[in-house]
């Protein structure tokens, strides 16, 4: 991205991922581009649409099998989000966005190809992962605690090609040790919440992968409000 260009964000499948409103993302993403004076144009894209591929930043939601399945049959039948990180763009993906994200997942009790821009495979546990989620995040990334909600039947097993978001302290995540993978950039969460209104600082990294350019602080004294409470709860 120029800094005389549009910083393009484009919210992919809103009619079949955004259970649990993961559209939060799209919004908190958009305001702390604005808050630092970047323009910004947001897109949503159904399902029945082309995907353009060249946005900035692609983010995918959550949604339950059926949906997830019919998702990522078309995503890969369309191809523009391969391109579009084939030429550096970012991604964010939450829950069945995630877990599309990788090599194959389970819906309704079958066995679903997913985009492969992930080293990962994501299968059924024994047991429903609900409630807060908690893990301290990859060193390398620079981050706070993630905090978020769960609420999904999967387990998710990471190939050598990724590597785990945070390791988990509350929660299942992945497998109740790690919760979500990156690489390069392309980043895979289960955590709801929105995300990335409890995280901004997974949102001010997304926004600097995109751009390239250094964000500098904002305030954050009611996000850090929310954190606080929600970290607190997991520890009682």
């Amino acid at each position: 991205m120029s800094t005389e260009s549009r910083l393009r964000l484009i919210w992919l499948y809103p009619d079949l991922l955004s259970t649990y409103g993961d559209r939060g993302n799209l919004l908190i993403l958009a305001r702390r581009a604005d808050l630092r004076g970047l323009p910004v144009e947001c897109a949503e894209v159904r399902a029945d649409q082309a995907v353009p591929a060249d946005g900035d930043i692609y983010l995918i939601g959550g949604g339950e099998d059926g949906p997830q399945a019919l998702a990522a049959q078309r995503l890969i039948a369309d191809g523009g989000l391969r391109r579009a990180v084939d030429h550096g763009a970012t991604v964010f993906s939450v829950c069945a966005g995630y877990q599309l994200m990788g090599n194959s997942f389970y819906a309704k009790g079958a066995k679903c190809a997913g985009l492969g821009l992930l080293d990962l495979d994501s299968d059924r546990g024994e047991t429903r992962a609900v409630g807060e989620l908690a893990g301290e995040v990859d060193p390398a990334l620079g981050l706070p605690t993630l905090t978020g909600f769960e609420n999904h039947g999967g387990r998710t097993h990471l190939g050598p090609g990724v590597r785990p978001l945070a390791r988990v302290t509350a929660g299942i995540g992945n497998d109740g040790r790690s919760e979500g993978a990156w690489h390069g950039r392309i980043l895979g969460t289960y955590s709801h919440g929105p995300a990335l209104a409890r995280n901004p600082g997974i949102a001010d990294l997304l926004l600097r992968w995109a751009t390239g350019m250094t964000m500098e602080p904002i305030d954050d004294r009611w996000p850090t409000r929310l954190r606080d409470e929600r970290l607190s709860a997991v520890l009682k």
